[in-house]
């Protein structure tokens, strides 16, 4: 199949897909005649109130030498791990800012941390494309480094999330550039099942997996295939027009490849606490997607109304819900038994001023959800009526750059916030706000 017969197939399945998609918005608009907020303000509903004394900065945890890009909490809530652009993974105490443990990594290009649910190990991922995992029990080697205890290996693409499964320390889900998620089994390090990539239901682009194949990786008749047989024949024999067709035919390939993988790229995940079967994904390609580890051959739904990159996604506590954060801007509420959105959060802003979403986290209750921008503001949201009740940046000892990571607390006592500043801050509710409800 040529490029041109490759691309026709694209941008038909592109429109009626499109199509499709319109159909199934125009039937669903009689159904969502409301959101959360406005039918919370018919019932006489106010925002919560907040006041700047009610979230102080208690802690600053100083010690990377690099941008802050991940962070968890330990389910005691009184360590945090940390991973940064200097290659180092930090176990914190929280109560004393000290640090526990000071880990270099095999590959200084780092993404994503996790705390296992007991708190014994911490798994990190990134350019290496494997998931590593670190028990905290092990001893340091004669250089005072710790070793990696597993090596979880098997995507083609850089792991861009890492999440233990809450109901053991037994098994780990990752997400990739690869367009994939996979869920892991860490005592033997083996895949237990894959998620995407090579489903139709995955994060996918609207030309099949099975299609791309065919073209750029040599099974059939497009350019990849082409290109394969050219390097399979003998080179002196062919001529040098030939030669220099099948070098740019290869570029091409490439250069194409790299680019709707970016697109298809899943950055990040969110492990249901309520039902640890179910999981949702969210991609470069605009949507988020809910999948149940028991069916991991089609996704369970795909969810859509983000316009740019989902960076973030979090399961809601009662499991039934889950919020997302986008490169557009907004963060939005959907209802997983409806598949339905329920609430959409932003400002209205022009096109040049809307920050990236970096990361989200909601309250013990839902009531509240934090939301961190790449423009250094972290605003507090009511959930409900969809409003701005405390600004982060504007209080003293906020952070100086982006702020890249969040996560509350698992008693939901304090947040922690990680920044491209090099530092971590914990944030704790002082006054009748100790735990947030």
């Amino acid at each position: 199949m040529s490029v041109e017969e490759l691309k026709a197939q694209q941008i038909s399945a592109s429109e009626n897909l499109n199509a499709l998609r319109e159909r199934v918005h125009q039937k669903r608009l009689p159904l969502q005649d409301t959101d959360v907020a406005s039918y919370a303000s018919s019932l006489g509903r106010t925002a919560v109130s907040f006041s700047s004394t009610d979230l102080v900065c208690c802690r600053i945890l100083q010690g990377h030498a690099g941008k802050v890009y991940a962070l968890d909490w330990s389910n005691e809530s009184n360590r945090i791990v940390s991973a940064s652009q200097d290659g180092r993974l930090i176990v914190w105490n929280a109560l004393t800012s000290q640090k526990t443990h000071y880990i270099k990594l095999p590959c200084a290009w780092v993404m994503t941390c996790a705390f296992s649910p007991g708190g014994q190990s911490v798994a990190c991922g990134g350019l290496d494309s494997v998931c590593s995992i670190f028990s905290l029990n092990s001893p340091s080697d004669q250089d005072g480094n710790l070793p990696v205890s597993r090596t979880l290996s098997g995507h083609r693409g850089y792991v861009s999330c890492c999440q233990y499964v809450p109901d053991g320390e037994t098994h780990l889900i990752t997400s990739s550039g690869d367009q994939t998620c996979i869920l892991w089994d860490v005592t033997t390090g083996l895949k237990v099942s894959t998620f995407g990539g090579e489903f139709s239901s995955g994060h996918d682009r609207d030309v099949s997996r099975s299609q791309r194949d065919e073209g750029f990786d040599g099974g059939g008749g497009g350019r990849g295939g082409h290109w394969l047989r050219l390097r399979q024949c003998d080179v002196e024999e062919a001529s040098e027009a030939v030669v220099e067709e099948a070098s740019e035919v290869e570029a091409e390939a490439k250069e194409e490849w790299m680019v709707e993988a970016e697109m298809d790229t899943v950055v990040v995940l969110s492990i249901s606490k309520s039902n640890p079967k179910l999981f949702i994904s969210g991609s470069c390609d605009a949507t988020a997607r809910l999948w149940d580890t028991r069916t991991a051959t089609r996704a369970t739904h795909t969810f859509h109304g983000h316009e740019g990159d989902v960076s973030t996604v979090k399961f809601f506590p009662d499991g039934q819900q889950f919020g997302t954060g986008s490169d557009d801007g907004s963060c939005r509420l959907f209802d997983i038994r409806t598949g339905h959105q329920l609430q959409a959060y932003y400002q209205e802003l022009s096109d040049a001023d809307v920050p990236t979403v970096t990361s989200i986290a909601f309250s013990v209750s839902g009531r509240l959800l934090f939301v961190g921008y790449s423009n250094r503001n972290c605003y507090i949201w009511d959930t409900i009526m969809a409003r701005v009740v405390l600004d982060l940046g504007s209080l003293q000892n906020s952070h100086d750059d982006r702020v890249s990571c969040l996560a509350l607390s698992a008693d939901g006592s304090a947040l922690c916030t990680g920044s491209w500043d090099r530092n971590l801050k914990i944030w704790a509710f002082g006054g009748d706000r100790r735990v947030v409800v």
